[in-house]
């Protein structure tokens, strides 16, 4: 059983990233014991933050009032990645944290929870949609937001010592790490250039680290990845027994080490990153953030918010929208946040991991398949449907065909605009179709896409093999057969990156291939695809439908979330 707060809790939320950060003060914000107000500009700047004419290691600027005070952010980014991204001056209460994060600043909003979803509600769906839906979201929300807060367990003292780094000479590692990351060899800062700023397929790496009574030069901590950059001197027979023993302890610590020489790097740098490419996304990570599931050889990642490490969440759909007080809420928004108070969906005692996603197409999805290997018993597969319940068995390749190339009842399969625009923002709008669509990529648009997405050169592309379905149909498992090499990716979000510019609609698909007369290699792939995104718990979508049908708000979540229950947690 775990404890409950009575007391609404605060989140805090990563909004921004970037070199140099404007914002304005619309009220006076106090820092440092000082008061602040109007236009301001932080900047990195040697590890720190450069503001006033002064370097700081973090900011943070208080609201006096906090019901009434707000601040602006410049160009803040949306919709990362997406078809859609694009640049706004977004508006936020509460208060502004800076801190320094991968060679770069981030901007944190420390808000309350029912703030926070004030926000989010009138962010990821519109501000006009039913009453019943916008309860429903409301709670789900909150639950998926409180979930890791309340639910993680206790922290355990680590067994044999500390593992990041030895305490009698920690000062002295420190110092040299220091003098390391500001001496630099010129194979070392190049390598820098290219991986910092997670430019390597999203992964945070590290500079002259320190493990154990170990600096490495390069770390990626999420998938305990070490990189080492070795001059001639490491081929005397001494430094290798060193760089053995280091190795040796290093592995103890559950870390792989890849070593190239300083030649590899300066000139051979495209074949130096593809190789840590591969590296990340074949290595099991210790648990959590990015991860490996069951592969049996293949290369299987899920993105997980717990690659968030200085703050709950971010703002963008990697995680839930969230646009502070720049969208405009209304009066029954805020009448459905109010009515649900602190309620969260409840599952044997613990908060549920309230997933959702724009559309389903038809069938849940199940938690295991889009990420960890754990299951929920009330993320588990049913028709979004109440009049027919027989559901097929989509794991079974034969009966996917079926389903995804057929369109088949279900509250989500609606095409009615008053309907669709109370889940669909203006960008949303910008996609017609998601029960079922269709993507034609011709040989070269494909090839050249999957080579850029995934960083890996198959050469032209032979086939794209089904080789595991979740309970909708969505590919877990998918084999590119190439004319040069043939790989397994998953899970359901990798696949969605490599196959489009942004993120392809849903991993549920079919795949035609067309010839070219006397060809053997394919001219035209044609996907035939169900559904909007992972397709776990609530179906927005479905859930509209169902709110416009009369349902309430417990039973459009009771229909979601199976076996659950609805409590007040604060």
């Amino acid at each position: 059983m775990i404890s409950i707060s009575m007391q609404e809790p605060k989140l805090s939320v990563g909004i921004m990233f970037e070199s140099k950060i404007d914002f304005s003060l619309l009220n006076a914000y106090l820092c440092n014991g000082k008061e602040f107000f109007g236009n301001q500009i932080v900047e990195f700047c040697d590890g720190k933050i450069h503001w006033n004419g002064s370097f700081h290691d973090e900011l943070v600027f208080t609201p006096q009032q906090e019901e009434t005070d707000s601040f602006e952010l410049f160009n803040v980014t949306i919709g990362i990645n997406f078809h859609w991204e694009r640049k706004e001056i977004q508006r936020f209460k509460g208060a502004l944290k800076i801190i320094v994060e991968n060679e770069k600043l981030t901007a944190i909003n420390v808000i309350s929870v029912e703030d926070y979803l004030t926000s989010v509600i009138s962010s990821e769906m519109s501000a006009t949609a039913s009453l019943e839906l916008l309860k429903a979201h409301a709670v789900i929300s909150r639950s998926w937001v409180l979930a890791p807060k309340y639910n993680r367990p206790a922290p355990q003292p680590p067994k044999g010592g500390v593992k990041s780094a030895y305490p009698p000479l920690y000062s002295r590692l420190k110092e040299l790490a220091l003098i390391n990351r500001h001496n630099p060899t010129d194979a070392e800062n190049f390598l820098w250039e290219n991986l910092k700023g997670k430019n390597i397929d999203g992964y945070k790496f590290r500079r002259q680290h320190i493990i154990d009574d170990c600096i490495v030069d390069f770390v990626c901590l999420s998938k305990k990845l070490v990189v080492e950059v070795d001059g001639k001197y490491h081929n005397e027979p001494d430094v290798q027994e060193y760089d053995k023993l280091r190795t040796q302890l290093l592995n103890k610590h559950g870390y792989e080490i890849i070593r190239f020489t300083n030649e590899e790097v300066l000139f051979d740098i495209e074949n130096t990153l593809n190789q840590i490419k591969l590296e990340l996304r074949t290595k099991t990570p210790p648990s959590g953030g990015w991860g490996a599931g069951r592969s049996g050889g293949a290369g299987l990642l899920w993105y997980e918010r717990d690659a968030h490490t200085n703050f709950d969440v971010c703002a963008d759909d990697h995680c839930q929208r969230y646009q502070g007080i720049t969208r405009a809420s209304t009066e029954i928004v805020k009448q459905a946040i109010v009515e649900t108070y602190g309620q969260v969906l409840i599952y044997d005692n613990k908060i549920c991991d309230a997933r959702f996603s724009k559309c389903c197409g038809g069938v849940f999805e199940e938690f295991q398949n889009c990420w960890d290997d754990v299951y929920h018993p009330y993320l588990r597969k049913t028709r979004d449907y109440k009049s027919d319940t027989f559901l097929p068995d989509l794991t079974v390749e034969n009966e996917a065909q079926n389903w995804i190339r057929t369109s088949p009842d279900a509250f989500c399969n609606t095409r009615d605009k008053q309907i669709l625009s109370q889940v669909l923002n203006n960008y949303d709008q910008e996609t017609t179709d998601f029960y079922r669509w269709k993507v034609e990529y011709s040989q070269e648009e494909l090839s050249a896409l999957i080579l850029k997405r995934s960083g890996v050169d198959y050469g032209e592309i032979i086939d794209l093999i089904p080789i595991e379905r979740g309970t909708s149909g969505r590919l877990v498992q998918l084999k590119i057969v190439g004319t040069k090499q043939t790989r397994i990716i998953g899970k359901e979000l990798e696949i969605r990156r490599t196959l489009s510019e942004s993120h392809l609609y849903s991993s549920a698909f079919v795949v035609d291939r067309e010839f070219s007369e006397g060809s053997e290699i394919p001219s035209t792939f044609i996907l035939t695809g169900a559904g909007w995104g992972h397709g776990v718990g609530l179906c927005q979508i479905g859930a509209a439908v169902m709110g416009e049908e009369g349902y309430s708000y417990e039973e459009i979540l009771l229909h979601y979330y199976i076996g659950a229950k609805i409590e007040k947690w604060y």
